[in-house]
């Protein structure tokens, strides 16, 4: 249950106030074990079956550095423009919680190993937005809390909590912002396309799949208000773990509105964090947030720094793989498609897919057009993402080569792509058994041709007297006939010749 919060019009907020955001984006990296033992990271298994004595804190138990952690957070450094530190130390960073069984996370605070860089992102009309990087810093996870009992599924109200520990020490890297500015009214937007571009550049990197509906990648949206561009930044919220594009963007919109309400209602913002309610569009508030003071921050005595050699950080350099923006600009061109175009192709998660079709044989005409039409159809109306869909590019790829060799028409491709989704088989499969293959031979055309001349003879008076546009009637009269099965151009080439009419 949310409460009810004053807000302002999301244009009156602006029309007073300049918005200052600050994202914070934890990642958890794809490694096989924990960052700092040798626990497994792997998905399901039962509560509290993949601990040990270091990642539970006991006595006595030493931690390891991953090295694989240490070569990811590199790769995202890089990847982000940063500066990459030649030394650099982990951290104890204090606090109670019962999430976190050794009572202090192991992360970095003032030696991050990755610093100084920027992400350029690209908005819905195209427009590059530039988003500066103040670190990237490696740390662990920590455990997870189920409240039972309450209605909202938070501590508040539950009966009991039940803990689970297979996720405490599981490798994050935790990328921060520098104070975004000069985003105006389309802050939201520059928040959304941020942690977007984010994702596909951690994806495209390897070092986890980022799916944020799985936690993988979550964000904490921290958000102000000032007067002006010149003046002072305000008092911030943090509003905490966020877990979708959207609810990114509505996350920084609804604080827009809450703090502007407060502010012009003579109140004071107070530092604090606050949860986002998917089903409101709403926050509300968690705690007073604290300050890094309050962590008693000290370095972590049981591990040596962490030193990538120059040598080492540029051969991870020189095998980055290309990164998406550059390799959308590039496809955009090879393409001959407009800048709308790729955003649309973008959101709708399908590049990766129509590049996959591509590299299996398709044009990339064919290939846009049916991830972009009738697949994204079919994934809309089943509410399914596209890439869940119950086909592969190599299917999809497949139909594109059937299409082009004649043996089905769109019409037909449309129901072989139906039989697919819905488990009948492979494309070929789905044509002999629906019996789909477009009909070409003459002698199975020549009925049906004499009979929609028959049937339509004024219609063929017109063609015999040189209106040839009018053959398209008859050609839609053998395609009924033939359950849309003919091929459209050889019936066309029929009608003109019984009725001794040369084309063009």
């Amino acid at each position: 249950m949310t409460t009810t919060t004053d807000l302002v019009s999301y244009e009156d907020a602006l029309a007073s106030y300049d918005p200052v955001m600050g994202l914070e984006v934890h990642v958890e990296l794809g490694t096989r074990t924990k960052m700092f033992c040798g626990c497994s990271t792997e998905l399901g298994a039962e509560p509290n079956s993949q601990t040990c004595p270091t990642c539970l804190g006991m006595p006595g138990a030493l931690p390891v550095v991953n090295a694989i952690g240490i070569e990811s957070a590199v790769k995202i450094g890089l990847a982000l423009n940063c500066e990459i530190a030649e030394w650099c130390r982990f951290a104890r960073k204090n606090y109670f919680y019962p999430d976190m069984p050794k009572n202090f996370q192991t992360s970095q605070y003032d030696e991050p190993i990755a610093f100084d860089g920027y992400l350029d992102v690209q908005l819905e009309d195209g427009e590059t937005f530039r988003v500066q990087i103040e670190r990237a810093h490696m740390e662990e996870d920590t455990g997870k809390s189920t409240h039972v009992g309450g209605a909202t599924g938070r501590i508040h109200g539950a009966s009991h909590s039940l803990l689970d520990y297979n996720r405490a020490g599981i490798p994050l890297i935790e990328i921060v912002t520098k104070p975004i500015e000069g985003a105006g009214a389309r802050a939201p937007e520059v928040a959304r396309a941020y942690v977007r571009e984010l994702r596909e550049v951690i994806k495209a990197l390897g070092v986890s799949e980022a799916r944020m509906e799985m936690g993988q990648m979550r964000c904490d949206v921290n958000l102000s208000l000032r007067p002006s561009p010149t003046a002072k930044f305000g008092t911030r919220s943090e509003t905490k773990n966020v877990n979708s594009l959207r609810s990114v963007e509505r996350a920084a919109r609804f604080e827009i509105q809450r703090h502007a309400a407060v502010l012009s209602s003579g109140g004071t913002i107070i530092q604090e964090t606050r949860h986002f309610h998917e089903d409101t569009g709403s926050t509300t508030s968690g705690r007073v947030k604290e300050e890094a003071e309050d962590y008693r921050y000290f370095p972590e005595p049981d591990l040596v720094p962490v030193a990538p050699s120059r040598a080492w950080v540029e051969e991870i350099r020189a095998a980055l793989p290309e990164l998406p923006l550059a390799r959308r600009n590039r496809l955009l061109a090879d393409w001959g498609i407009s800048a709308t175009d790729m955003q649309s192709i973008t959101n709708a998660g399908a590049l990766d897919l129509i590049v996959a079709t591509i590299d299996a044989g398709a044009d990339a005409a064919s290939a846009r057009k049916w991830w972009m039409g009738e697949l994204a159809r079919s994934a809309n109306e089943s509410a399914t993402p596209l890439d869940a869909l119950a086909i592969t590019p190599e299917q999809v790829a497949r139909v594109t080569a059937l299409v082009n060799a004649g043996d089905l028409n769109d019409k037909l491709a449309r129901q072989v792509i139906e039989g697919v989704l819905a488990g009948e088989g492979t494309p070929d499969e789905v044509v002999d058994k629906r019996g789909l293959k477009v009909v070409s031979d003459d002698s199975a055309l020549s009925t049906a041709v004499d009979e929609a001349i028959a049937g339509n003879p004024g219609i063929a008076d017109k063609i015999r007297g040189g209106k040839v546009a009018a053959a398209g009637a008859l050609v839609g009269a053998v395609m009924k006939a033939t359950r849309g099965q003919a091929d459209a151009a050889r019936v066309k080439e029929l009608i003109l010749a019984k009725l001794g009419v040369a084309e063009g």
